[in-house]
């Protein structure tokens, strides 16, 4: 595919969805390196990477607002080809409770990112969005067309705006090529279940703390609202294997190595499909033969009522499809949550 290893640049990279990306661009023969300063993650996670693919990419411990020390990661190890940005704060409840937390880290850090890389010809970015940009859509299922609505949280916001930021610095740089990837809900983990989904302290997203909860460390789940406008009361999301997500950033990264694109591309990326809270919950059971405890409570400020993705836009040009079952990848949450408390 490539005569040499393009070098690209991975931020946050240590985290959830950067992991499984960093694996598969690895395996894909990219030669990867990965900033990060560890806020929502753990410097295990690259052993974990090194035993899925037999090497070690290169890591420093960077916050990415950090101007000076991004721009002498990005001087030592010059000739990087392409970044793709997931540094960020990303849970919607705590960015209503901490709004300049999410400003900052997510804002700034593609503000930096953006200024650094014409100086050290860097050329290509894929950034990391949201679904939360479309908030309550009209159409469901929702495609790119969509509008983008007044945003629900400080979260969803920072996404619109870093969205906005992007497309008027590639108009005003055309030698800065972009593709955004909007994301649904990304779930599971690595089947190895050498990585995963691990976030530090109570997790803010509902698989891991269901997971979490059938192994009998929280005592029951909350379920934020049963009196939505959906067939069994609680939200309707579409739920992504993470390894899917992963993939669809290597094929953006060789579309925009081998293409020559003019504007930034958007592209959705779930599976089309919507799955309620409850249903997702009582399918982890069954799949995995264990009860996970719940309880009903009010509903959560900054949620969104349903959503789920017409992602034909990405299947078409990035020939890239949602393969996983929900099946599959709660087993893989399941064997990723068990290999965790082996190790404690």
């Amino acid at each position: 595919m490539f005569t040499s290893s393009p070098k690209v640049l991975v931020t946050g990279g240590t985290g959830y969805i950067g992991s499984h990306t960093v694996v598969a661009l690895m395996e894909a023969g990219f030669d990867v390196y990965v900033v990060d300063n560890l806020s929502n993650s753990n410097i295990e996670v690259l052993n974990g990477i090194e035993q899925i693919t037999g090497k070690r990419p290169v890591f420093e411990n960077i916050d990415c607002t950090d101007y000076v020390a991004m721009d002498k990661f990005l001087t030592k190890h010059e000739g990087i080809k392409a970044v793709i940005h997931f540094a960020a704060s990303k849970a919607v409840g705590e960015s209503v409770e901490l709004p300049l937390k999410y400003y900052r880290n997510n804002v700034v850090s593609l503000v930096t990112l953006l200024e650094l890389m014409p100086i050290h010809k860097v050329e290509n970015l894929v950034f990391s969005s949201s679904c939360t940009v479309y908030g309550q859509p009209d159409v469901l299922p929702v495609d790119e067309k969509a509008p983008i609505k007044k945003a629900l949280s400080p979260y969803g916001n920072t996404k619109q705006i870093c969205e906005e930021v992007i497309v008027d610095t590639v108009h005003a740089n055309p030698a800065i090529k972009s593709i955004l990837l909007r994301y649904f809900n990304p779930i599971g983990a690595h089947s190895s279940a050498a990585i995963g989904e691990l976030p530090n302290g109570v997790p803010n997203n509902l698989v891991p703390f269901v997971a979490q909860t059938a192994a009998g460390l929280h005592k029951k789940i909350k379920v934020f609202g049963n009196d939505y406008n959906t067939p069994d009361g609680t939200c309707i999301r579409d739920y992504i294997n993470v390894m899917d997500l992963a993939y669809a950033h290597v094929t953006a990264v060789e579309r925009l190595l081998n293409k020559d694109i003019q504007e930034p591309e958007v592209y959705n990326l779930g599976t089309g499909k919507g799955l309620s809270v409850m249903e997702l919950i009582k399918t982890f059971e069954v799949v995995n033969g264990v009860k996970v405890p719940y309880e009903i409570v009010g509903r959560r400020e900054g949620d969104i009522e349903q959503v789920w993705a017409n992602p034909s836009l990405a299947q078409k040009v990035l020939k890239w499809k949602a393969k996983a079952t929900i099946e599959e990848t709660l087993e893989s949450a399941w064997k990723w949550q068990q290999r965790c408390m082996e190790r404690k």
